[in-house]
């Protein structure tokens, strides 16, 4: 369960519809042979990634106000904390090509929810890789997120 998605009341894909569409997924994939707990976690993880941005990206397409709004780093101001989840995806893609390991690292913590050490389990590297890497891997997001922000452009002009 991803612990990091901030869902506003009234959300209409609340955790518990999250959950039921990832395992409703799963359930699919019959000869799957899991190789251990994190390897179940981490296709967990990209599951709920595509459900996340999928229904984020029609509820946007559909003109809805259904932008799912997601926490990157606690420690920042409210309004430099939350952005859109489709962005966040973008700009983890992207990511994703410039350090492919630091890309799954975002996408087990951020989208499920794994702690540092069951990371590093999934990964075969050392909690203390995986912390680093991961605030590494914030920062870059959170800059090209404020890059590709409206308001960050505005300000650029």
């Amino acid at each position: 369960m991803p612990n990091c998605v901030a869902w506003r009341e009234g959300h209409i894909l609340q955790p518990t519809a999250l959950i039921n569409e990832a395992f409703l997924r799963l359930i699919d994939w019959k000869n799957v042979s899991w190789q251990n707990r994190a390897h179940f976690f981490g296709v967990s993880a990209q599951l709920m990634r595509r459900i996340l941005v999928d229904f984020a990206r029609s509820r946007n397409a559909k003109g809805g106000d259904a932008v799912s709004r997601v926490t990157l780093n606690e420690a920042l101001g409210p309004a430099e904390s939350s952005t859109d989840v489709v962005a966040v995806d973008e700009a983890l893609k992207s990511l994703e090509t410039l350090d492919p390991r630091k890309g799954k690292i975002v996408e087990l913590r951020f989208f499920g929810g794994l702690s540092a050490k069951e990371t590093a389990e999934f990964l075969k590297i050392s909690s203390r890789t995986v912390e680093r890497e991961w605030s590494l891997a914030q920062a870059w997001l959170l800059r090209e997120l404020r890059k590709g922000s409206p308001k960050a452009q505005a300000s650029a002009r």
